[in-house]
């Protein structure tokens, strides 16, 4: 599969996602407020809670929003004055459900391949191949509704696929789906960035999923951009030290960790403390007996997204 018909040959450059100053408001609400970032190919993690900017930023991507203020450019197209160009080359996965009950994936799937400019014949052997691709070849004419939620997924995932797009925008793929499903649609999204090289930005609010599936990730945090980097820089972060010193002294402890040059922060009942050398131990135990401070437990463990995230 080369592309829709009518497209050029290819995208003009190996851009993927660039994103400047980006801002969009809803009224008093500020769903983006001026997010700047670069993606390049492989999987990309949009992380943030529900209500964070991630479907508004998907949706300004695919230039079916206008921002209010900044740029964005898709594929090195300009995704205001482009919008169409670059959908040529774009695979949307919706988060909500759109599939229509009473017709067949088959038949769906088919003719999303039309509406994106496929020819009939060609747009239906496409949409076989891509519900084989994502393991609904033996389901494909029966009717959607008679689907599974992950069944669902995966048949949204195809239509996603059908036209042979350069990049995909996975709006949270796993979304109702149980563990088994999760781990399902993870491998295909995985399988499908790793051996097929496709450029894929998925976004989601499980940490695990992109734990398991992406090489950058982009968290967003109330419309903001919180942090951005190589999966591999969240992880490759110093040890942390685990402090249970019960509720009501944990932010006092916090504080005083702070104050003598150490980086600390609350989590709960705890104060999480940068690990960066093992006399840490000793100012730790001096400074609660200094304050008469309680000191349940300390435990070392490596920072995980979770941490960073919190």
């Amino acid at each position: 599969m080369s592309g829709p018909p009518g497209a050029a040959s290819e995208p003009p450059n190996d851009a993927v996602i660039t994103v400047s100053g980006l801002t969009k408001r809803y009224r008093t609400v500020t769903a983006l407020d001026a997010v700047t970032f670069r993606a390049a190919r492989g999987i990309v993690g949009l992380l943030g809670a529900n209500g964070a900017g991630k479907s508004t930023l998907i949706k300004i991507l695919l230039g079916l929003l206008e921002p209010d203020g900044g740029s964005a450019t898709v594929l090195g197209y300009d995704v205001t004055s482009q919008g169409l160009r670059a959908r040529e080359w774009i695979g949307y996965m919706p988060e909500h459900d759109c599939l229509p009950d009473d017709v067949p994936a088959a038949e769906f799937v088919g003719h999303m391949g039309q509406l994106a400019g496929l020819p009939p014949r060609e747009a239906q052997g496409r949409a076989a191949d891509a519900l084989r691709y994502v393991g609904l070849d033996e389901a494909r004419y029966r009717a959607i509704g008679g689907y599974s939620t992950g069944m669902k997924q995966r048949a949204k995932l195809a239509a996603a696929l059908v036209h042979d797009p350069r990049l995909l925008l996975l709006d949270e793929p796993t979304n109702g789906l149980d563990p088994a499903g999760r781990e399902q649609m993870l491998e295909i999204i995985r399988r499908t960035g790793r051996t097929q090289g496709m450029a894929i930005l998925m976004t989601t609010h499980l940490l695990a999923d992109v734990e398991r599936a992406c090489d950058y990730v982009i968290v967003l945090d109330e419309g903001r951009l919180l942090r951005e980097g190589p999966l591999e820089s969240f992880r490759t972060v110093k040890p942390v030290l685990r402090l249970d010193t019960g509720p009501a002294a944990a932010p006092t402890f916090a504080e005083a960790l702070t104050q003598r040059g150490l980086s600390a922060r609350v989590q709960g009942h705890e104060v999480l403390l940068d690990l960066s050398d093992f006399s840490i131990y000793d100012r730790v135990r001096d400074l609660a007996a200094e304050l008469r401070l309680p000191l349940i437990r300390m435990t070392q463990e490596t920072s995980t997204l979770a941490d960073i995230f919190a």
